[in-house]
């Protein structure tokens, strides 16, 4: 009887095997399931990666002593463990490393009147800040007014550019080359092969993460389920700081079978952690190493990784680049190859293998073998 039982139950796990792997897809001509991913039939990986890139802020000793930088945030300003804390991380190793006489920061209110952040930039420049830096593209039209009120002061943008203006420089960034590292992070760590993605606002930067990521998440398995959820329509801004908004929409797509969420929400993304931490899912941070920020400590074990869109450098390059009197040589984008994008492993859930993959995958995109569509396909 102790055999035929023991005969049963290897049976029962042969018939739980077979169906598993014709549920997953199987391992296949030309792919594999890996045990990270548990659910997904995985493409080949991509060859290993020659080398390295180096970061575009390495570089001499520069002396900022003279400067008064002003930072104007986005919403959310320092703080929100997301995008404005990433500027706010620049600066800071600006002020520490090149010795900045004095910063001034200022934020951004939700739906505020264009005239608000006028006289936020005018405030700075009024008081003898410069270089000036506006954090998002949303101050593209009140530096198009205020710049050339200052032909003196150097202002920058992140996120956007403003035609004619000499004295404003643009800091632009490759998001959906990063983003579509995330993808491949969501394929390999999801056990039921179904993501998500959840995006602030519903306009063309944050489309861009979108874009990337699916791109990425379908790459790397092709037969992956993507979910996809905006908090917000074009205008409404809202949508970068409401974690009830992220946590509802996030609880959404756990309900439809995600089990990694990949948020681009600012302050929203703490709601996508809270739900992902209460139904013991995984989730991907963003702009900043999310892993490492205190606002959302609470729910640190759930997030796998973060796709880190370098605002940190291009505010610390650019402050070294007025130091210098050296604003050309500044990059035209922040990309992979110049480290501008890329991903975080704080955590310990990125391991060598894959991070090879990872790597593999970037040195393809570096080289131009990839190229990465900034526009979502629905």
């Amino acid at each position: 009887m102790r055999g035929i039982a023991v005969a049963a139950i290897a049976l029962t796990s042969v018939l739980s095997m077979a169906a598993c792997a014709k549920d997953n897809g199987g391992t296949g001509t030309g792919g594999s399931t890996d045990s990270a991913s548990g659910g997904c039939k995985l493409a080949d990986k991509p060859p290993a990666a020659a080398g390295s890139t180096s970061s575009s802020s390495a570089g001499d000793k520069v002396d900022g002593s003279a400067l008064k930088v002003g930072l104007a945030y986005d919403i959310g300003g320092r703080g929100d463990a997301s995008f404005n804390d990433s500027a706010a991380a620049g600066l800071d190793k600006a002020k520490a490393d090149f010795g900045v006489s004095e910063v001034k920061e200022l934020t951004a209110a939700p739906n505020e009147p264009e005239a608000a952040k006028e006289t936020r930039l005018r405030q700075l420049a009024s008081e003898g800040f410069s270089p000036i830096i506006g954090v998002g593209f949303a101050y593209a039209e009140s530096l198009k007014v205020v710049a050339p009120e200052f032909p003196n002061v150097k202002f920058a943008i992140v996120d956007g550019a403003v035609e004619g203006a000499a004295n404003v420089t643009p800091l632009v960034f490759a998001e959906e080359e990063g983003s579509f590292l995330a993808g491949v992070i969501a394929a390999y760590q999801s056990k039921s092969c179904h993501v998500g993605f959840i995006g602030g606002v519903k306009i063309p930067l944050i489309q861009k993460f979108d874009a990337g990521f699916e791109q990425g998440a379908k790459a790397a398995a092709p037969d992956i389920k993507i979910e996809k959820q905006y908090l917000t329509p074009a205008g409404d801004f809202t949508g970068f700081q409401d974690p009830t908004k992220g946590q509802e929409a996030a609880k959404g797509q756990i309900e439809s079978g995600s089990d990694v969420l990949y948020h681009a929400a600012g302050a929203s993304g703490k709601g996508v952690f809270s739900a992902a931490k209460a139904a013991n899912v995984k989730a991907i941070g963003v702009d900043s190493d999310q892993y490492n920020q205190s606002t959302v400590a609470e729910s640190k074990d759930v997030i796998v990784s973060s796709m880190l869109k370098r605002v940190d450098v291009a505010v610390y390059d650019f402050v070294k680049a007025v130091a210098k009197n050296d604003l050309a040589n500044l990059p035209k984008v922040f990309n992979l190859k110049v480290d501008g994008v890329g991903y975080a492993t704080s955590g310990g859930k990125i391991d060598d293998s894959l991070k090879a993959v990872l790597d593999g995958y970037k040195a393809q995109i570096v080289e131009g073998k990839i190229k990465v569509s900034d526009k979502p396909t629905g």
